[in-house]
């Protein structure tokens, strides 16, 4: 009877956690979202089975942990620099028709696993594809050559729509000054575009630019 009470009581103490630190730990899980999860079920099985220690014990350990995984998310939220240390950053795996085999090596990808997430992206010919990135999450994101991506309607009435990496130069109002070199920008470009548009860096949720340098832009008062 006692495993029956801890139990129910864990569980409930174990969803309200989740619910506080988000649905991201139930897919797509990063390296620190596997080792929050983990633990915190660890921390519940240990408590329900060891009748000889209190539950409140385990129920500290478990609000403890939680706090920490939340506290580590806000932060990572507000600060990118904290949010590339706890997550990672996406990894070039393939581009210019060659593997990256450095980028390859310290993932630990190889490239037999790479051609199968390619497959499963319905990419089976290698020379069709044109990036392969590792994202934090584990997953893999392709992009096919021009030639090879499907044809849309908007394709026939421009022709400068075809696909190509995007640049995420700002995301939560976060600058992230590696993607606006890779855009070949600088800071007096973006000074003069958040002027023309009366905006700060903390106002924008998005500021994605293309291989054309069109700019797409969210604010944060648009997604009020």
């Amino acid at each position: 009877m006692e495993t029956v009470y801890r139990s129910i009581v864990m569980f409930l103490f174990l969803f309200i956690i989740v619910k506080i630190l988000g649905k991201k730990h139930i897919k797509n899980l990063t390296l620190y979202d596997y080792v929050i999860s983990i633990t915190l079920g660890s921390i519940a099985a240990d408590s329900i089975l060891s009748l000889e220690y209190p539950l409140t014990d385990g129920i500290i350990a478990l609000l403890v942990f939680g706090l920490f995984g939340y506290l580590i998310s806000l932060l990572s939220y507000n600060n990118h620099k904290v949010e590339e240390i706890m997550d990672g950053e996406p990894i070039v795996l393939y581009k210019n028709d060659n593997f990256n085999y450095k980028n390859l090596e310290d993932a630990k990808f190889s490239i037999a696993k790479l051609l199968e997430f390619c497959r499963l992206k319905g990419c089976f010919d290698i020379n069709e594809l044109d990036c392969a990135v590792l994202e934090p999450s584990g997953d893999v994101s392709i992009l096919l050559k021009e030639d090879k991506q499907p044809i849309t309607s908007s394709d026939l009435n421009n022709e400068s729509s075809k696909q190509a990496l995007n640049y995420e130069v700002i995301v939560d109002g976060i600058l992230n000054e590696k993607e606006l070199k890779k855009a070949k920008l600088n800071k007096t470009w973006l000074k003069k575009f958040l002027k023309e548009n009366n905006l700060k860096i903390e106002d924008v949720s998005l500021l994605e630019i293309n291989h054309n340098r069109k700019t797409t832009l969210f604010t944060k008062e648009n997604c009020k």
